[in-house]
């Protein structure tokens, strides 16, 4: 879930070699969009965003 909230708010300050962002990527969580010059940074998509609104209303 941090991982998740970082990439969220900051996605050019996560380590791209962190373990949780295969795991995310594969429940379809995040993302890799192009960021220019063919880097490509993880990005939240729609169904990450719901898991995150839904752990915020359960906050």
């Amino acid at each position: 879930m941090a991982t998740l909230l970082l990439l969220k708010d900051a996605p050019e300050r996560i380590d791209l070699d962190r373990a949780e962002l295969g795991a995310l990527r594969e429940l379809q969580l995040i993302t890799n969009e192009p960021a220019g010059s063919g880097f490509r940074l993880p990005h939240v998509t729609p169904r990450g965003d719901a898991v995150l609104r839904a752990f915020a209303r359960v906050r």
